[in-house]
């Protein structure tokens, strides 16, 4: 049962924690802590904003600044996480995974001795969960669930340990709104599984704590707010919601095509449809055009953003057309791709009613390996309930 309930957790909170990065402020001479938080700030930026070379050069001055700080090797560990997720070359994967492990252990060796000389030390209490989160997550893509188990575990003690010793850091309630938001969403025998292991699932509870982060926390606000727009497009339903916050990360991270992306669903879910088209025109010109960081690999992504638009607006047969297109790039980099695309697949064919189909559809994308674990959720809802479109003003 741990380890069940550690891999649901882990699956449903990935998509954001991979960008996870901590906050560091150490007991140091003024203007060393300042520079030091000044590097971490601008390589965060820079992360946010696709540039992962210059970020992780920033983010080596801030160790060669202050190497036995924990903080700075676990945000490297985020980092070259973020890149192995990000990766469309198996041989880059490979080198960002010797990284991560690398960095997991410089983290939380400095981090160990940290608390062994201060227990109440916050900064390494979170600089170890960070850590901890990174080796998780890695554990998932490889199938090693016992040490997946085992790191979920302590995660949220290391950050329990952080809020109780500097309560005023709102960095801290992120991560902890993350798993108490995504734990509520959990099945019922695994959420009461989950309360026991971890924390208790609480919706309402989470989603302040997150909100909070998003508007007074330091060095995970864009976080915060990234996983804001998340939660208010993909589980609450509130496009309006979602939309003016994407809005604000597309003008501080405009290299970002996530957030163009994410604003093309908002407008798709809001039935502005002229906006969103325009947006993926926008998208495919850039990936035609080779603009960086858009690459053709994207292709598929952009295949279902088209597919989304025009089952939205009702045109069932063309999204079937870019659905099906989608689907067509058999990559491991796509697998995310497929698994939502076979999910509005069997919802184009719940509408039609031929829930033979429908069913089938559903399970394919249960059976696909490394899948978004939200669409699987979908996914396991439809079929015990066919889906049903909302009526939409």
């Amino acid at each position: 049962m741990k380890k069940n309930c550690s891999k649901i957790i882990l699956i449903a909170i990935f998509p954001i924690l991979f960008l996870c990065v901590i906050a560091a402020d150490i007991e140091a001479a003024p203007l060393q802590t300042n520079q030091f938080h000044s590097y971490l700030k601008q390589g965060i930026d820079k992360a946010f904003n696709l540039e992962t070379t210059s970020a992780i050069a920033l983010l080596k001055k801030a160790i060669e600044l202050e190497p036995e700080n924990p903080a700075g090797y676990a945000h490297l560990a985020i980092l070259h996480l973020f890149s192995y997720e990000m990766s469309y070359d198996l041989e880059s994967r490979k080198k960002d995974q010797e990284a991560i492990l690398r960095y997991v252990s410089e983290a939380l060796s400095r981090g160990e001795k940290r608390v062994e000389t201060n227990s109440k030390d916050s900064e390494a209490y979170l600089a170890m969960a960070l850590a901890k989160i990174a080796k998780a997550n890695l554990a998932v893509h490889e199938k090693r669930y016992l040490v997946m188990a085992q790191e979920t575990s302590n995660i949220w003690n290391y950050l329990d340990k952080a809020r109780g010793a500097e309560p005023n850091n709102f960095d801290i309630y992120f991560l902890m709104g993350l798993l108490h938001y995504h734990i509520d969403h959990l099945p019922g025998l695994t959420r009461f599984a989950s309360s026991l292991l971890i924390t208790s699932g609480d919706r309402q509870k989470g989603l302040k704590e997150i909100e909070l982060a998003a508007q007074k926390g330091d060095l995970l606000q864009a976080m915060a707010q990234t996983e804001l727009q998340s939660v208010y497009l993909i589980f609450e339903k509130q496009p309006a919601r979602a939309l003016p916050v994407i809005m604000k990360l597309r003008e501080k991270f405009p290299n970002n095509y996530n957030f163009l992306f994410a604003q093309a669903n908002a407008f798709a879910e809001l039935r502005r449809f002229g906006e969103a088209f325009a947006l993926a025109r926008e998208i495919e010109n850039n990936i035609k055009a080779a603009k960086p960081p858009y690459v053709t690999q994207l292709q598929p992504r952009y295949n279902q953003l088209m597919g989304r638009i025009f089952l939205n607006q009702g045109e069932y047969d063309k999204a079937t057309e870019y659905f099906q297109k989608a689907l067509q790039d058999m990559a491991f980099y796509n697998t995310r791709v497929r698994v939502w695309t076979l999910v509005r697949l069997g919802m184009i064919q719940d509408i039609r009613k031929d829930r033979a189909r429908a069913e089938e559809y559903y399970s394919k994308a249960l059976k696909i390996e490394n899948g978004e674990g939200t669409a699987k959720v979908e996914a396991r809802k439809y079929l015990q309930t066919p889906y049903v479109p909302a009526i939409k003003n």
